[in-house]
């Protein structure tokens, strides 16, 4: 029985992993729409300062344009704490 917990918990890392890709990708689609630019390519690594058009005001329609497309609502201290692009696809996969 021990040894199917090992599997059990590979498949859940996967399956997160798997997530947050497609949570990435789904990302990246809005920040091309938002910033109108095709070219942008985001990492989980990536910050504001890292991506071209990416200011205070695009910030806001870009939080706008996720919590519409995926359905949920972020609070001011989740949007704070968000140090760059992964940390934003985690707190959409908690939700």
């Amino acid at each position: 029985m021990s040894t199917d917990l090992p599997k059990a918990i590979k498949f859940n890392k996967d399956r997160t992993r798997m997530e947050k890709n497609e949570i990435l990708s789904k990302v990246n689609d809005l920040f091309n729409d938002v910033l109108d630019d095709e070219s942008i390519t985001l990492k989980y690594e990536h910050t504001a300062s890292d991506v071209e058009g990416w200011d205070s005001l695009t910030h806001i329609q870009l939080i706008v344009a996720i919590e519409k497309s995926f359905k949920i609502k972020f609070t001011s201290r989740e949007i704070l704490s968000w140090k760059n692009v992964g940390e934003m696809v985690d707190c959409i996969a908690l939700k």
